[in-house]
């Protein structure tokens, strides 16, 4: 089975090594996003697929356009039973989906038609899902809407992070991605379209979207912070400094304060704060230039008074 695979951040490295541990799967081509130059000394970064090919001698191709002309005359000379992708990062054109005999396909960090788009992890966790998981579908022209092929529900412990839960539907998408490209191989497989009137959809998140709103309940806020650990960060604001929360949990209490303003701050007891509905106990956070910590180390260092208010923006 001849294959090349697309894919760029960690979530697609678990899926290109599995695949490759197959003797009858051979990837014949990686397909990964450009280097990026970064930092002050703008030195040049592979992605982390890159990083896992050059580590296999597996051939890399590292197209601006993955569409233009060059890049599909390259594939096709490759004689293609089948392009991979997971979490690559550029639409793939009509002509380049028909060019492989057995198509596209995809791995989706959802059970869809739920959670449609970019930030399926996040948003699972933000409407404090006990379950998703992980689909295999046919790649289409429309965003995430092709025919099922395979799909693993993923249980969500109360525990986990957007990382956690990453890092969890990454392994298990894996596994499930290589059991049905060897099923392709075998024509043993069944697509299902997409039920579109079930069909959900989440956007790109940006680091602005880290912005905790004290308005909300104390269980919404939980589920918040959670969803954007480790990216792009929760936080909020303190005496015009930026304040980012990375760990919360909710009290069982009411208080006089309003919104995102400190009911206690003790060090033995931790740092509460009042939002829309309920309290919240922030665990682990940084200020600006401060290492991160618990709030009771924060708080022997800097002292909090009852009412003091977090803030949406700096001062």
């Amino acid at each position: 089975m001849n294959i090349a695979f697309a894919g760029t951040p960690d979530f697609a490295v678990p899926s290109l090594i599995k695949l490759n541990e197959e003797e009858d799967i051979n990837i014949k081509a990686v397909i990964t996003q450009p280097d990026r130059r970064r930092g002050r000394g703008k030195k040049v970064h592979y992605t982390q697929v890159k990083k896992e090919s050059l580590k296999r001698n597996l051939s890399v191709l590292q197209p601006k356009n993955i569409n233009s002309s060059e890049t599909i005359e390259k594939l096709n000379d490759m004689n293609l039973d089948l392009i991979v992708v997971v979490a690559y990062g550029q639409i793939l054109s009509k002509e380049l989906l028909e060019l492989p005999e057995k198509g596209c396909i995809n791995l989706h960090a959802s059970l869809l038609p739920e959670y449609r788009g970019s930030s399926p992890i996040q948003q699972a966790i933000l409407d404090g899902k006990d379950k998703t998981g992980v689909t295999i579908m046919f790649m289409e022209e429309g965003l995430d809407t092709g025919d099922i092929i395979s799909q693993k529900e993923v249980l969500m412990k109360n525990s986990y992070n957007a990382g956690d839960l990453h890092d969890k539907l990454a392994e298990t998408g894996a596994k499930l991605l290589a059991e049905t490209v060897l099923d392709m191989k075998e024509n043993k497989i069944k697509a299902t379209p997409q039920d579109n009137s079930k069909s959900s959809y989440t956007g790109q998140l940006s680091k602005k979207d880290g912005l905790i709103d004290w308005e909300k309940s104390s269980q919404n806020i939980y589920y918040f912070v959670k969803a954007m650990n480790p990216w792009p960060g929760s936080f909020t604001y303190l005496n015009g400094k930026l304040l980012k929360i990375f760990e919360v949990e909710v009290v069982d209490n009411n208080s006089n304060q309003k919104p995102g303003e400190i009911v206690s701050a003790d060090p033995n007891f931790g740092l509460l704060v009042q939002t829309g509905n309920g309290v919240i106990k922030i665990n682990k956070l940084q200020l600006a230039g401060k290492k991160k910590m618990s709030s009771s180390d924060f708080l022997r260092g800097y002292a909090l008074e009852t009412g003091t208010q977090f803030d949406s923006k700096k001062e």
